[in-house]
C-alpha cells in the first residue's frame, strides 16, 4: 500500500519551523535540507528574541540546537515550555541517554542526536505537526472520566473545571490512558498508540512524560491517585479516584 494513504498527510509547504541555534552551529546545512523539502525555516541565535518570535509568529514546531559550550539549550526549552505548548524537538551534539531524558524532563516532545539523518528528523517533524493538528493519535470524541474532560478537537483538558496546560503529546498520552481507564497499558502499548521510539531510553521517555502529567494533574508522585504505576506491567488511569461523588 502506498505510504501516503496509510496516515493523514501534512503539506510540507504549510509547516513553519523556528530553529534556535548557536552562531557557529551546524544548522545551516540542515536548514537547507528542510527548505528543499518545502518547509519554511527561520533561524534565531538569541534565546530571548526567539521567545518573542514564538509568541508573535506561532510556528508549527521549534527546533532547539543544544551544543555543549554554548548557551544552555535545555534551559531555553524549559523557559519556552512555560510560555507555549508548541511542539519542540531538541537536536544535541551528543546522543546520550541522559541528554535525551533531560530534554524530555524540561518539556521537549522529542530528541535527536545531530548525527541522525535529516530524513529521520523530517519524518519526526511531520509526525509532531500532524499530532499537534489532531491528524493522528486517538479519536476525536469527547472523553469524560469523572471530573476529567478531554476535548480532542480543541485539544483542551479540564480537571474539576481547571484547564490543564498540556503539550499535544501529553494530551494524547492522557487521552489514551483515560479512554482505557482502569486498564493497565505497557510502555510499549503507550508508545504505539501515541507515537515514539520503542528503543534505547524511550522506555524512560514514557516514565518522564507520566511524571510531567502527574505534576499537571496535581497527583502526588510518591502516592499517585490518578496515574498509577503497576510494577512490572505499566500504567493505568484510576477512574474510581476521579468520581466527583467520592
Amino acid at each position: 500500500m502506498n505510504e501516503e494513504h496509510q496516515t493523514p498527510r501534512v503539506d510540507s509547504d504549510s509547516i513553519r519551523i523556528l530553529a534556535v541555534q548557536t552562531a557557529d552551529g551546524p544548522m545551516g546545512e540542515l536548514r537547507g535540507y528542510l527548505e528543499s523539502r518545502g518547509l519554511a525555516v527561520s533561524c534565531c541565535v538569541d534565546p530571548e528574541l526567539a521567545l518573542e518570535q514564538i509568541s508573535r509568529a506561532h510556528p508549527d514546531l521549534v527546533l532547539i540546537q543544544s551544543v555543549r559550550g554554548s548557551y544552555d539549550g535545555m534551559r531555553f526549552c524549559a523557559a519556552l515550555r512555560e510560555r507555549s505548548d508548541v511542539p519542540v524537538i531538541v537536536i544535541a551534539d551528543r546522543g546520550e541517554d541522559a541528554d535525551c531524558v533531560l530534554a524530555l524532563e524540561v518539556g521537549a516532545d522529542d530528541f535527536v542526536a545531530d548525527q541522525s539523518s535529516p530524513r529521520e528528523l523530517l519524518a519526526r517533524i511531520r509526525a509532531h505537526v500532524r499530532r499537534a493538528r489532531g491528524c493522528i493519535g486517538p479519536g476525536l470524541r469527547v472523553v469524560q472520566v469523572g471530573a476529567l474532560r478531554l476535548e480532542p478537537r480543541a485539544m483542551t483538558a479540564t480537571l474539576d473545571g481547571r484547564v490543564l496546560s498540556l503539550t499535544s503529546y501529553e494530551f494524547q498520552l492522557l487521552q489514551v490512558l483515560a479512554e482505557r481507564a482502569g486498564q493497565v497499558l505497557t510502555r510499549e502499548q503507550l508508545l504505539q498508540r501515541v507515537g515514539g521510539r520503542c528503543d534505547e531510553p524511550f522506555d524512560r521517555a514514557i516514565d518522564v512524560r507520566i511524571s510531567r502529567l502527574r505534576g499537571k494533574l496535581g497527583d502526588d508522585p510518591r502516592a499517585p491517585r490518578l496515574l498509577k504505576t503497576v510494577r512490572g506491567a505499566g500504567y493505568l488511569f484510576a477512574a474510581c479516584d476521579l468520581d466527583p461523588s467520592s
